[in-house]
């Protein structure tokens, strides 16, 4: 995601450094990013230590068969939830399980890329959905833009959330 004039390169590239010396692993959950956030999380030399993969859950169906997102939640919220966040990003870390051992880190974006709303949300409305040990969270984000510029934008947000969670800083090796 260098089309912001490497700034996520540079913080990307001092994630994995910092989560390589806390000897951390990373599960990504995407629907909106289709990938992105995956491709780039591993685009810095030595992300194989710590990214040990993504799912691409785009269709509704897909966050409830594959991450186990709740049936019920979907149903009466849709896709685009804060809890569903959560629980795609506990999904992550469960099925992508290395050795019968979770991932430490599980990460998910969800969210309407537009042009259209989506379960009556608007487009730039995106969740992101952290796991770590016993406990979920997620945020809420607000993003303005066309399609690409929501996706892009979400990706940033996400390596950033990644940086303030993990206390991982600019320059650390």
């Amino acid at each position: 995601m260098t089309g912001t004039g490497g700034h996520v390169a540079d913080r990307t590239a001092a994630l994995i450094r910092h989560l390589t010396t806390r000897g951390l692993t990373v599960a990504v959950a995407e629907s909106l990013t289709g990938g992105l956030l995956a491709a780039e999380l591993i685009r810095p030399a030595g992300a194989s230590a710590v990214v040990v993969g993504g799912v691409v859950a785009y269709a509704t169906a897909a966050k409830e068969s594959v991450l186990g997102v709740e049936s019920a939640l979907l149903a009466q919220n849709g896709a685009v939830h804060p809890r569903v966040a959560e629980q795609m990003a506990a999904g992550a870390r469960r099925v992508l399980s290395v050795g019968g051992r979770e991932a430490d880190i599980g990460i998910s974006t969800t969210g309407v890329a537009g042009p259209d709303p989506q379960d009556g949300r608007e487009p730039g409305t995106v969740f992101l959905g952290l796991s770590m040990g016993n406990g979920s969270r997620s945020i809420g984000l607000s993003l303005a833009g066309d399609r690409d510029t929501i996706r892009r934008d979400t990706v940033t947000a996400a390596i950033d959330y990644l940086i303030a969670i993990t206390g991982a800083e600019m320059g650390e090796s």
